[in-house]
This record gives C-alpha cells, structure tokens and sequence, in this order.
C-alpha cells in the first residue's frame, strides 16, 4: 500500500515538472496595440527576456500604433501604460496574449493616463 503511495506521488510529481518545464520553454505572443485621436503618446511596455522582466518606453507621434513580442517561458504580470499629452485627445490601449481575449483601458483629456494590465 505504502508503495502504491509512493508511486503516485511520484507521478504527480513528474506531471507537475512536466508541465512547468512545456510553460516555460513555450512560445507566446504579446500584441500591444494604441488607438484613439491623441497625439505625442508616451507609451510603456513590458518585455521579457533571459533576466526577466523589463519595460522599455517611446513615444508615438500619430495613433494607431502596434507592437507584437514574441517571448519564451511568458511570466505574467506585464503591463501597457499610455500617458497622453497636454493636448489631450482620447487613447485607448489594448493587449492580447496569443490571440486571447484582450484587456483594454482608455485615456481621455490632457494628461490623461491608462494602464492595460493583469494579463
């Protein structure tokens, strides 16, 4: 009976380390994209590499802008941050991993901010 214990254990164990190892060896895509009337959006985004998490910035003169990541053994918890100008206007950001249901935020008015985060 011990055995039989034991050996179950073992198992699930395997499938565990399995299925970890399959995640982070995985090839997903980060879509992010900016919509809307605003112009001099600065934008920042999140970006896996070999060391972990990262963001970089820039910013877009004219909407609509896009940028797909390709990235291996994703971490979740990136983020999409747009901050408009003076100028106002109105922006709406958007991400989407491997086609998945996007999570979405607008910014509307001069200096207005949104964060398009949790994916």
């Amino acid at each position: 009976m011990l055995l039989v214990l034991v050996l179950l254990l073992a198992g699930g164990c395997v499938a565990i380390i399995a299925g970890i190892s399959r995640e982070v060896s995985k090839t997903v895509n980060v879509e992010y994209a900016i919509t809307g009337t605003a112009r001099d959006v600065t934008v920042a985004y999140s970006v896996w590499n070999d060391d972990g998490l990262s963001s970089r910035s820039e910013t877009v003169k004219t909407l609509p802008w896009r940028k797909t990541l390709k990235t291996k053994g994703f971490t979740k918890g990136g983020s999409l941050l747009i901050s408009l100008s003076g100028s106002g206007g109105t922006a709406t950001c958007s991400v989407a991993v491997d086609n998945g249901s996007p999570k979405t935020a607008t910014a509307s008015g001069p200096s207005a901010a949104a964060t398009c985060g949790g994916f």
